[in-house]
């Protein structure tokens, strides 16, 4: 018999799985059960069968299952694994905040979904500038290959943080956290 896998299929499988703590990704390897029509907007917005989620709980526990591998996303249960779209990065960064300053700065991310990272080594900011109208998209790795968007509000206020300093034999203008510099923008030296 072959079962069309499910939104709240999902949701239950999850929720009987999970005790205390993040799912253990790393340790579910179930077979590919095709596509669900879910999708995460570039505004962080999940969506299913064209229909945002408006419960704020439930994308939070599909967010804890979500899954890359390459460039492909999927929602992961111990006994099932579904492909999803998404538009951008599948998280949002809607704040931060800093402790610190200079190189000893720390800058703690929060996203939609509710979850935290602290920029460093390990979870890098970069950013990507569109080619025609070098608009920059900031982005911060969350865990596991997941990037979270950081929204335009956050981005305009660590730009108030940035400092200009040389990276890879060239001045850039940039953020400092955990002793990492992570350069945004080259900086132009003028006569």
């Amino acid at each position: 018999m072959i079962v069309k896998p499910s939104a709240s299929g999902l949701a239950a499988s999850v929720q009987a799985a999970a005790k205390k703590g993040p799912p253990p990704l790393h340790l579910w390897n179930p077979p590919f059960c095709g596509d669900i029509d879910m999708r995460i907007a570039r505004d962080g917005t999940w969506f299913h069968e064209g229909t945002p989620i408006g419960r704020a709980p439930l994308v939070k526990l599909f967010s804890s299952i979500l899954k890359r591998e390459g460039d492909r996303y999927f929602l992961v249960t111990p006994v099932e694994k579904v492909g999803i779209i998404v538009d951008d990065a599948p998280m949002l960064a809607i704040d931060f905040d800093v402790e610190g300053e200079g190189a000893a700065q720390r800058l703690r991310f929060y996203t939609k979904t509710e979850d935290e990272v602290v920029a460093s080594a390990e979870n890098p900011i970069r950013v990507v500038r569109d080619a025609v109208t070098g608009e920059p998209s900031p982005y911060v790795h969350v865990r596991s290959g997941l990037e979270a968007l950081i929204d335009r509000k956050s981005f305009y206020r660590l730009i108030e943080l940035g400092v200009h300093a040389p990276h890879d034999g060239q001045s850039w203008f940039g953020l400092w956290s955990e002793g990492c510099f992570f350069p945004v923008i080259p900086s132009i030296d003028l006569p």
